[in-house]
C-alpha cells in the first residue's frame, strides 16, 4: 500500500541509470571529480584553439630563436623555469620549446591513447566475455585457458621489447618512426592484454544471470541465442563495464607515460608527458621548475580519473544506493 501511494505521489519509480546518476550527483568528491575529468577533456580538445589565442605552439624552439631566452648551458635565464607574461609555465629546458603548449598537447596525446584503447577493450570484452559466459562448456574453458595465458604476459616488458622490433621492420634506417605507427602500437598492446580482466569479470556475471528467470522466459518463449545475449543479457552488465572504462582510463595513461619516460612510447616531436618528465628528471636540480608541470598535471589527471571510477562503482552498487 506504502509503495503504490509513493508510486502514486512522485511517479513511476526510477530506473537503475537514473538511480545512479543521482547517487552520483550526492557524492561530493565524485562530482568535483567528474568536473577536473571534464576540464581535462575540454582543454585537450580545445588546445589548437588555446594554442592560437596564447600566440604559442609546443613545436617551435623560442629560447633558441631568442638570444636573451637560454643561458649558453640550455637553462632558461628568467627565475621559476622561465616562467614570464609570454611564457606562463615556463620553457623547457635545451630546446626552449613552451611548456603550456606542450601540456595541453600532451594531454591530447594521453586521452587520445587511452580513450582509443578502451574503446577497443570494451567492445572485445563485451563480445568475448558475454558469449564465454553465455555458451559456456568447451567455449567457456577453452576462454578461460587463453585468459590466463594472457594474463601471463609482462605487459610493459611485451612493449619494450615490441617498440625496437616494430621500428626496424616496417621502418627504414635512417627515418623516424612515423607518428600514427607509434599510435597505433601502443593501442593495440594495451587493447590485446586489456580486455581480458573486463571479459573474465563479464564472463562471471553473465555466468549468474543465465540462469535467471527472465533468461528461462526468453528460452521458453524460443528466442534465439543472439536475442537472449543482446537484448536480455547486455542491458544487464553495463554496471560493470562502466566501472571499469572508468579506472582503466589513468592506468593506461600512467603505462603510456612510463613507456615513453623509458624512450619507447611516444617519440619527438609529439608532446608527451612521459618524455616531459624524464626531460625534467635530468635537468631537476638545475631547473626544478619544469619537473613540476607535467608532474602536477598527471596526478591530477589520474586522481580525478581513479576518485570518478570509484564514485561511480559505489553509485552503481545497489547496495549503497539511497
Amino acid at each position: 500500500m506504502a509503495k503504490a501511494v509513493a508510486e502514486e505521489t512522485f511517479g513511476v519509480p526510477a530506473g537503475p541509470l537514473v538511480t545512479a546518476a543521482r547517487a552520483l550527483r550526492r557524492d561530493r568528491v565524485g562530482m568535483a571529480a567528474l568536473a577536473v575529468v571534464l576540464l581535462c577533456a575540454v582543454l585537450a580538445v580545445s588546445a589548437p584553439l588555446i594554442a592560437a589565442l596564447y600566440g604559442k605552439n609546443p613545436t617551435e624552439h623560442y629560447g633558441q630563436n631568442a638570444a636573451d631566452l637560454l643561458s649558453p648551458e640550455g637553462l632558461p635565464v628568467r627565475p621559476n623555469g622561465g616562467i614570464s607574461a609570454d611564457f606562463w609555465f615556463g620553457l623547457e629546458p635545451g630546446l626552449g620549446r613552451d611548456v603550456l603548449t606542450q601540456l595541453l598537447y600532451g594531454m591530447r596525446t594521453s586521452l587520445l591513447i587511452a580513450l582509443a584503447s578502451v574503446a577497443v577493450i570494451a567492445i572485445t570484452g563485451i563480445v568475448l566475455g558475454v558469449t564465454a559466459g553465455y555458451i559456456s562448456g568447451i567455449t567457456d574453458r577453452v576462454f578461460g585457458f587463453i585468459c590466463n595465458v594472457l594474463l601471463a604476459f609482462p605487459t610493459l616488458l611485451l612493449l619494450l621489447a615490441l617498440s625496437p622490433i616494430i621500428q626496424t621492420r616496417f621502418v627504414s634506417p635512417g627515418e623516424n618512426e612515423p607518428g600514427w605507427m607509434q599510435f597505433a602500437v601502443l593501442i593495440a598492446v594495451f587493447s590485446a592484454f586489456g580486455w581480458v580482466p573486463l571479459a573474465m569479470v563479464l564472463r562471471t556475471t553473465v555466468r549468474s544471470l543465465r540462469e535467471r528467470e527472465f533468461i528461462e522466459a526468453a528460452r521458453a518463449v524460443g528466442a534465439s541465442r543472439r536475442h537472449i545475449i543482446v537484448r536480455e543479457l547486455l542491458p544487464n552488465v553495463w554496471a560493470p563495464v562502466l566501472v571499469h572504462i572508468t579506472l582503466a582510463v589513468p592506468g593506461i595513461v600512467t603505462a603510456e607515460a612510463a613507456l615513453s619516460f623509458l624512450g619507447v612510447g611516444i617519440n619527438e616531436p609529439i608532446p608527451d608527458w612521459g618524455r616531459m618528465i624524464a626531460r625534467g628528471s635530468e635537468v631537476f636540480y638545475a631547473d626544478p621548475t619544469y619537473m613540476v608541470f607535467p608532474g602536477v598535471a598527471i596526478l591530477v589527471f589520474v586522481l580525478a580519473f581513479n576518485l570518478l571510477g570509484d564514485a561511480v562503482r559505489d553509485a552503481l552498487d545497489p547496495r549503497t544506493a539511497r
